[in-house]
């Protein structure tokens, strides 16, 4: 059912739906759920996702590690160019509901928890300066999880599994799909968005500072958001990726099942391996211990 994204695609451009009612109609018909069941879940996940970035936006929690908090609150003062826009919006709503979790709080994992600030942050960023009834977002949920469905089944969400691409990288692709049908683009101009969003983030490495989902994890949510911007903009421009979104999402399967060990979520690389990461990673844990004793 969740195979192909192409074919989803054609068979709501045929019924003259969106990917979202498409995603609804066929949760109903595999019959676990009535499609008002499906509904009221996707309304709870939103006013989770609403209330975890109002949580961490004053500032004020602190990871248990001690590395993240903070960060959001001040971006709700940019001084930079594109300050008051939608793009500052979203990073800040991004980075609240990542602190949220790095503080043990309650979030949505959409599709992960290490990567559950792109979605809301999208769609929410967009969303405050481009007010939409609730039924939209809830809307814009459903086309983000048959999108989330679709890399699963074909490739993968798990950074363990295949790197930060599977997690953050999916995240952004789903955001970017979401967002254009919550701005009314069609589902082919959502399924180009996908494709441009994820292009960008293939490759994308998973090494958390002493395997704690903090750093670099919490600012990838803000880059995952920025880049699904950057696809939602050129995909409602026109522009049209090359390859089709079912073949770039294989290929984020490809690269994740032969991406070395040290990329997924092991802490073995890449940041995690810095000399500066090591030194972070052994004196939060220290304090950990200390903590637990």
């Amino acid at each position: 059912m969740f195979e192909s994204l192409g074919e989803l695609v054609e068979r709501a451009e045929k019924d003259g739906i969106s990917l979202g009612e498409l995603g609804l109609r066929l949760e109903a018909e595999g019959g676990l759920r009535t499609r008002d069941e499906v509904e009221r879940g996707l309304t709870r996940a939103l006013a989770v996702m609403r209330g975890a970035v109002e949580r961490g936006l004053p500032g004020d929690l602190r990871s248990v590690s001690g590395l993240v908090g903070g960060d959001a609150a001040r971006l709700t003062r940019p001084v930079g160019p594109l300050a008051g826009t939608v793009f500052t919006e979203v990073l800040a709503a991004a980075l609240a509901v990542q602190e949220v979790n790095a503080a043990m709080g309650v979030i949505v994992a959409a599709p992960t928890a290490g990567g559950a600030g792109v979605l809301p942050g999208v769609l929410l960023g967009i969303a405050k300066l481009r007010p939409v009834p609730d039924a939209v977002l809830v809307r814009a949920l459903a086309t983000a999880g048959l999108i989330g469905a679709v890399v699963a089944h074909r490739a993968s969400l798990s950074g363990a599994e295949g790197g930060c691409q599977a997690e953050t990288g999916a995240a952004a692709g789903m955001a970017a799909g979401a967002g254009v049908e919550m701005l009314g683009g069609s589902p082919t101009v959502a399924a180009h968005a996908v494709a441009l969003t994820m292009q960008g983030t293939l490759g994308l490495v998973c090494d958390p500072l002493g395997g704690l989902v903090e750093v670099p994890c919490v600012y990838r949510n803000a880059t995952g958001g920025a880049i699904a911007l950057a696809g939602i903009e050129m995909a409602l421009a026109g522009i049209r990726f090359p390859i089709p979104v079912d073949e770039v999402i294989d290929t984020m399967g490809e690269i994740g099942r032969t991406m070395d060990v040290r990329y997924r979520e092991t802490a073995g690389g890449g940041l995690a391996a810095t000399p500066t990461g090591r030194k972070l990673a052994k004196e939060r844990l220290v304090q950990l211990r200390r903590k637990g004793e």
